[in-house]
């Protein structure tokens, strides 16, 4: 798995933590989002990557999604027709998210929304990854995204 691949698979686990503890959500563990025993105790099993720049581009995508997420809310609500936000899953919720973020920050399209697809397959429902890729794609096309 390469190093930003891994780095998107940890900043799900934390945009979703965040997403379900009110705590998390508010920032008030942002500073130390990924300790060490995150990368070698914790999820070993997950097969992430601990090498540092894994580790950095996580963070990254965590404190951009935690600081811009009204706004990436905005632009996710009115993509997804008859989608209240609220009632996604959160996994679609943080793919969506972190999907629209890099979006955001020069990352290819083809590239994120291609990886967005794949965090949907592997952690997400059946439907995820059409449901995200359909969201995304309005939002790239909105960005002015290549």
């Amino acid at each position: 798995m390469g190093a930003r691949t891994a780095a998107r698979e940890a900043a799900l686990m934390l945009l979703y933590a965040a997403d379900t503890d009110p705590e998390t959500a508010a920032g008030k563990l942002l500073p130390d989002m990924l300790p060490h025993h995150f990368w070698t105790g914790m999820l070993p099993e997950a097969s992430l990557d601990p090498e540092l720049e894994s580790r950095t581009y996580a963070e990254e995508i965590a404190r951009g999604v935690t600081a811009g997420r009204a706004q990436i809310d905005e632009k996710i609500t009115a993509a997804s027709q008859n989608w209240r936000i609220g009632r996604m899953s959160r996994v679609d919720r943080a793919i969506l998210r972190m999907c629209v973020w890099e979006l955001q920050h020069d990352v290819p399209r083809a590239v994120a929304i291609d990886e967005a697809i794949e965090l949907a397959k592997r952690y997400g429902s059946s439907e995820s990854s059409r449901f995200i890729n359909g969201i995304v794609e309005q939002i790239a096309t909105s960005l002015g995204s290549v």
